[in-house]
């Protein structure tokens, strides 16, 4: 019986966790999420969540929150963060890439704030602490960064996202919609390549690789164009059914929340009450 109450919360769940994703995917909301009082503690119950999607979004969600300097130390201290942070590192069951993330998140949060006096004594802490937790998990990622044609809304940013989380050993990816840009950890063993056929299969953008000169100048980078291995579905409309039509009206919603943080509280008291219910099967 209890089996089942929890089956049918699971893509309640999974519905919440990534809409507070695509809400912390702006930068312009993620101090209001931050501060609301549900949200955090949200996150954190998601992260013992037995659903591994629920886990890696609610994840992702944080990663984008920590982006934001001005978070890391509210976050930090919140109440079983570093605890559920760890447990996730540490359980068997995690998956690889969700494992990376998790101790991307944990590093983020754990180098928040130290003065230049603790520093160094706080490095070869966290570096012993770390190696006890992670052995070499961060070994084996390494970070790509895209610029990508025809990401100009967040309808695009969602396709693109879709994109990514279909290829095993992506871990992590953080949007820079001002820029066009994407900024993806993979497993060391991923070519990022496959980010690039991933992205193209959207048909309505294209990725390049932002390298780094010699100089320290930056540079785009096509990627070689290879057949695209990805089965291509020609009866599929460009976006998804439930976008219809991704209007402009729509677009103005969007970053009207944006703009007022507080426009997303009404979305984020409605996740907070859901939550609060949802963990106590």
């Amino acid at each position: 019986e209890n089996m089942n109450s929890t089956m049918s919360e699971e893509p309640d769940a999974l519905s919440v966790v990534n809409q507070l994703r695509d809400l912390a995917a702006d930068p312009l909301n993620r101090r209001a999420i931050v501060q609301d009082q549900g949200c955090l503690p949200g996150l954190i119950l998601f992260l013992d969540h037995p659903s591994p999607p629920v886990v890696h979004s609610a994840l992702l969600a944080l990663r984008y929150l920590a982006e934001c300097r001005a978070n890391r130390e509210k976050m930090k201290s919140e109440l079983g963060m570093m605890l559920s942070l760890q447990n996730v590192i540490q359980k068997t069951t995690t998956p690889g890439e969700t494992k990376l993330l998790a101790s991307e998140v944990y590093d983020i949060l754990q180098s928040s704030n130290t003065s230049d006096t603790d520093n160094v004594n706080e490095m070869n802490y966290r570096r012993r602490k770390a190696q006890f937790f992670l052995g070499s998990t961060n070994k084996r990622a390494k970070t790509v960064v895209l610029h990508i044609d025809g990401l100009d809304d967040s309808s695009r940013r969602n396709l693109c996202e879709e994109a990514l989380l279909k290829i095993k050993g992506v871990i992590s990816f953080t949007f820079q919609m001002a820029v066009q840009r994407c900024v993806v950890r993979i497993r060391s063993d991923l070519k990022a390549e496959a980010l690039a056929t991933a992205i193209a299969s959207t048909k309505v953008m294209k990725a390049q690789q932002v390298v780094k000169s010699e100089s320290g100048e930056e540079m785009l980078v096509p990627f070689q164009d290879t057949p695209v291995e990805v089965e291509q579905n020609t009866d599929l409309p460009e976006y998804l059914p439930e976008d219809e039509s991704p209007s402009k009206e729509q677009d103005k919603a969007v970053s009207r929340v944006g703009s007022h943080p507080e426009g997303a509280g009404s979305w984020l008291s409605t996740a907070a009450n859901f939550l609060s219910r949802s963990f106590y099967w």
